[in-house]
């Protein structure tokens, strides 16, 4: 009896992946224009940057010089780009099983005159024809839709190097559930018999319409704008092959899969004290059962107060491999004494270095996060630090080199003129250091 079962699941998984191959040969995705290039989108540079994803697991700064990345489910190829232009020296390798993607991939990647990236059409199960591990492997918007998403995530470990990283995402259960409860419907309607077409999109059309506007699943899910927008209806309403995972799901198969979860890749909006009205006043038996929770279970009562994100997006890597590392935060003086601070690459560009200068020469805040966007608000520097950190953009810099400098261009108190302590600066440098690493524009290692 197990053997039959075990055939019939095989048969199943077999259907359902041809039926996603066929439903991205008809709708390639992403359908970004070819025109759109990948340099232009400094926020998504940084959340694809192994740089970042190295440093908030193992808190040290790395080259991606001569790194091996996977772009797995690759589609058209945008992602790609992003992975090569993020990386700078970096080989790009994408897989896909859809034909169609992968000939508009080559198509991108010869617009752009990328060299650094190929493509092959593979499946993740097929990865060992590659004979390749890889530093850093990105799987955006696929591992929800495989038959076994457990064995995706084996496949890619058996194939990551040991401190390697994965960037992959699932769609959440609970933000979703509305479109899957749709899903099922169309699914009884037998439209994802076969792998959806334009007749299935406006079966899909005809029924909304018909259904009076006080329907639960109508105005939850429907929105004006899939009266016209075909990928739309295909990725909400007859994605074939979606599900929906919670944190805890998520952690298991993690685990089964001997991989570890150390950072949600957009975690500041995963942080749960900022749903409470005061934070910094909360009844003393929460805030230490929120302090005390490790950050599978953090993640989880984030997710069962505020279930709005669509994806949980997480990078993880190899069980035990997250070293032990004290929080910048928690730094003593000594610390500060060894470290070595670097500003995040995609801050070492012509344009923000002369926009520094510009700012500390009219005494004027430095606008830091038009050109690495990370809070969603606008982040100024003061003049004095911004003249302070001026040496980074040649190179990283001793913390003791940085602290001379600011006794150097401050060495008089502007009130009495009288010359300032050998110390002075110090509580300011690190302050400012340490709220700059927490928001991902400076890395620090000690």
């Amino acid at each position: 009896m197990k053997d039959s079962t075990d055939l019939i699941n095989l048969i199943d998984s077999t259907d359902t992946l041809e039926k996603i191959r066929q439903q991205f040969d008809q709708t390639p995705y992403p359908r970004t224009p070819l025109e759109r290039s990948p340099d232009n989108d400094p926020y998504l540079l940084y959340t694809h940057s192994l740089v970042t994803a190295h440093y908030l697991r193992h808190r040290e700064i790395i080259s991606t010089q001569d790194k091996l990345i996977l772009d797995a489910g690759c589609g058209t190829g945008y992602t790609s780009l992003v992975l090569a232009a993020a990386n700078p020296g970096a080989k790009v390798v994408g897989i896909d099983i859809s034909t169609v993607s992968i000939d508009l991939a080559h198509k991108r990647a010869a617009f752009y005159g990328y060299e650094n990236v190929e493509f092959h059409t593979l499946g993740i199960d097929e990865l060992a024809q590659l004979g390749l591990t890889f530093d850093y492997i990105n799987c955006d918007e696929v591992l929800y839709l495989l038959p076994d998403p457990q064995l995706g995530l084996t496949m890619m470990r058996s194939h990551l190097n040991p401190q390697g990283i994965i960037r992959t995402n699932l769609h959440s259960y609970y933000q979703r559930q509305d479109y899957f409860q749709a899903q099922e419907l169309f699914k009884l309607m037998g439209l994802q018999d076969r792998s959806p077409q334009q007749e299935e999109i406006e079966m899909v059309r005809g029924t909304m319409a018909g259904l009076s506007d006080r329907t639960y699943l109508k105005a939850q899910t429907w929105e004006p704008s899939y009266n016209q927008d075909n990928e739309g209806v295909l990725c909400n309403f007859l994605l074939v092959g979606d599900k929906g995972f919670t944190i805890p799901e998520t952690i298991s198969m993690l685990e089964m899969a001997e991989l570890e979860l150390f950072s949600m890749v957009n975690w500041r909006q995963w942080q749960v004290l900022d749903l409470f009205k005061e934070p910094d006043n909360l009844p003393i038996y929460l805030s230490f059962a929120i302090a005390s929770m490790p950050l599978n279970q953090q993640l989880e009562m984030y997710e069962l107060l505020q279930p709005t994100h669509r994806l949980l997006d997480f990078w993880c890597g190899h069980t035990g491999e997250t070293p032990e590392k004290i929080a910048v935060a928690d730094w003593e003086i000594a610390d500060w004494q060894q470290a070595t601070i670097q500003l995040h690459p995609l801050l070492l560009t012509p344009e923000a270095k002369e926009e520094a200068i510009a700012q500390i020469q009219t005494s004027k805040p430095f606008l830091i996060s038009w050109y690495l966007p990370l809070t969603g608000e606008p982040y100024f520097l003061e003049t004095k630090i911004t003249s302070c950190l001026l040496p980074l953009w040649d190179g990283s810099q001793k913390f003791t080199d940085l602290l001379a400098r600011w006794q150097s261009l401050y060495s008089l108190d502007p009130v009495t003129l009288t010359p300032t302590l050998p110390e002075a600066g110090l509580d300011i440098l690190i302050a400012s250091l340490t709220e700059l690493e927490a928001l991902g524009y400076v890395l620090l290692s000690a």
